[in-house]
């Protein structure tokens, strides 16, 4: 193979990164419609009944659960430097987190996301058990949609992040193939985290 045929190949772009990016620009455009849906309601119904519904949620435990979430973003990314250093598994002590990876990082950020969706069914039950459900008011029906719509988003994420790990403990050796797959996963689970700090901020901040 010649030294130019060589160069196209190398500098080609991966075409599952450029295919999943793709798809997650179509997914924006979801999100951007469930964002007019919200501020078109809202600016329909008045900020009363707004105003009801939205005195009901608890901003301290929904900021918590977003913490967490956001968090989980950042050790996604150490799993993303562990995979492109080809290390799938810890070198060291579990409890020496410098020398995780990519299964310990992954592993912990599935955990965080899975604390995540967890938070917010137990958000769900509280309230409902106050009298907000799906079909009590628009405002109900807008914010178990938007959230909702974002929390199986979140469990696709989850759902990636197992086969990963159970791909990388299958195999007999980490291959660049592998990494590819977890660096693709990560621009996902990047992608949810991002559109759920705007779903929190024009849900519970923006009054």
């Amino acid at each position: 193979m010649s030294s130019e045929a060589t160069a196209h190949k190398i500098t080609r772009p991966n075409l599952v990164a450029v295919g999943t990016i793709v798809w997650l620009s179509s997914e924006l455009m979801f999100f951007a419609g469930l964002f007019a849906i919200y501020f078109t309601t809202r600016a329909v119904q008045g900020p009363t009944i707004w105003s009801q519904g939205a005195e009901l949620l608890s901003i301290p435990f929904a900021a918590a659960n977003t913490t967490v979430l956001v968090l989980s973003s950042v050790t996604c990314q150490f799993g993303v430097f562990a995979a492109e250093r080809f290390q799938n598994k810890r070198t060291g002590s579990f409890f020496q987190m410098s020398k995780w990876g990519m299964r310990e990082w992954f592993a912990l950020t599935f955990l965080m996301g899975a604390f995540f969706i967890a938070g917010q069914v137990y958000e769900y039950a509280v309230l409902v058990s106050e009298g907000l459900t799906l079909s009590s008011t628009a405002y109900g029906s807008i914010f178990y949609i938007a959230t909702g719509f974002h929390g199986l988003h979140v469990t696709g994420g989850l759902i990636a992040f197992l086969i990963v790990m159970l791909r990388v403990a299958k195999a007999r050796r980490f291959t660049h193939s592998q990494a590819t797959t977890a660096i693709v996963v990560s621009y996902y689970w990047h992608f949810v985290d991002v559109v759920w700090i705007a779903l929190f901020s024009a849900i519970y901040l923006i009054k």
